[in-house]
C-alpha cells in the first residue's frame, strides 16, 4: 500500500518471524552467541527467555539458517500443559515414527535413533519453543532423556525457548535437577528508546530504504508506547506508515504518531492497556 510512496521494496514491519530482518542488537547479539556457544559445547539444556514479541522464535530461524550438516535439527513448537507425552512430539519432531509404540518401545527407539546419528557423527539437538507452556512432568521427562549418553558424550542437546513464565517454572523446587542440568541460559530485555531507533532504521534499510523516515520524537513515543517490545514496535510503525501515507506525510512525525496512538486508544478493539500485539 504504501510501499513505493517510501521508497521500500517491501513492507519493513511485517510481524512474521523473518529472519532476513533481524536486528542483532547488543541483547540478541548476546543470545544467539550463547545458542552458538551452547550448540559448539554440548551443553546438554539452554534456556532462551523473553517477553512476548521480543524476537525469540526469529533468533531461532536465524540459527537454523546458521547449523551445518553434522546437526539433526528436531523443533517442536505447538506444545500445550495437557501433552500426555512429549517423547510423541519429539520424536514427529525429528521424523521418527511414534505410533502405536508402548512408551517403553517408544524410549527404546528414540535412544537408537540417537545412538545411529552418534554413530554417523551427527548430534541431534532438539528446539522446544513456547517451552513455558510444559508442565513440570514433562520438562522432568526430557531431562531422563538427556541421560542417553556414549561414554562421555551427550547424545541430545535441548534448547528451551520460551516468555518469562519459564524462568519462574524452573526455579520451582521440584525442578531443582532440572535447573542443574542448564548450561547456558539468557533472557532478552526489551529495548531501550536508543536501541529502538537502530531496529527500525535497521528494518527500513532491510526493506530498501536507508533515508531516515521516522523523527526522534516518534521513535521515542513509539519505543514508549510498545515498552520497547519489537513486535508491538513493528505494529506501531506500520500504522504509522499507513497514516503517513493517507495524510501525504514525507516523514513520520511525533505528532502523527500521537494521532495514531490516540486513534487505538480511542477506536481500537483492544484499547493500549497492554503492551501492542
Amino acid at each position: 500500500m504504501y510501499e513505493a510512496y517510501y521508497g521500500l521494496r517491501e513492507k519493513p514491519f511485517s510481524i512474521q518471524p523473518d529472519p532476513e530482518f533481524l536486528y542483532l542488537g547488543r541483547r540478541h547479539a548476546l543470545a544467539f552467541t550463547m545458542l552458538q556457544y551452547g550448540i559448539q559445547n554440548r551443553a546438554g539444556f539452554s534456556v532462551i527467555c523473553g517477553e512476548i514479541g521480543c524476537g525469540k522464535t526469529t533468533l531461532i530461524r536465524h540459527l537454523l539458517n546458521t547449523l551445518g550438516d553434522e546437526l539433526t535439527v528436531g523443533l517442536v513448537y505447538n506444545t500445550h500443559s495437557d501433552i500426555a507425552d512429549l517423547l510423541e512430539w519429539i520424536m514427529l519432531a525429528f521424523g521418527q515414527p511414534y505410533e502405536g509404540m508402548s512408551p517403553v518401545a517408544r524410549y527404546d527407539a528414540f535412544q537408537r535413533f540417537l545412538i545411529k546419528e552418534y554413530a554417523a557423527g551427527r548430534r541431534a539437538v532438539l528446539i522446544v519453543d513456547e517451552a513455558q507452556n510444559l508442565s513440570a512432568g514433562a520438562l522432568e521427562s526430557l531431562r531422563m532423556l538427556s541421560n542417553i549418553n556414549a561414554d562421555k558424550d551427550q547424545l541430545l542437546q535441548v534448547i528451551l525457548v520460551g516468555q518469562p513464565q519459564l524462568r519462574d517454572l524452573l526455579k520451582q523446587p521440584q525442578l531443582q535437577q532440572f535447573a542443574q542440568r542448564v548450561a547456558v541460559d539468557f533472557f532478552i530485555p526489551p529495548l531501550t528508546t536508543q536501541e529502538a531507533a537502530r531496529y527500525v532504521q535497521h528494518r527500513l534499510h532491510v526493506a530498501g530504504r536507508d533515508e531516515p523516515l521516522f523523527t526522534e520524537g516518534a521513535i521515542a513515543l513509539i519505543a514508549k508506547a510498545a515498552r520497547g517490545i519489537p513486535r508491538s514496535i513493528n505494529i506501531l510503525c506500520d500504522m504509522a506508515l499507513v497514516y503517513g501515507f493517507g495524510a501525504d506525510a514525507q516523514t513520520i512525525d511525533a505528532m502523527l504518531v500521537g494521532e495514531v496512538l490516540a486513534d487505538r486508544r480511542d477506536f481500537g478493539v483492544l484499547g493500549t492497556t497492554d503492551p501492542v500485539g
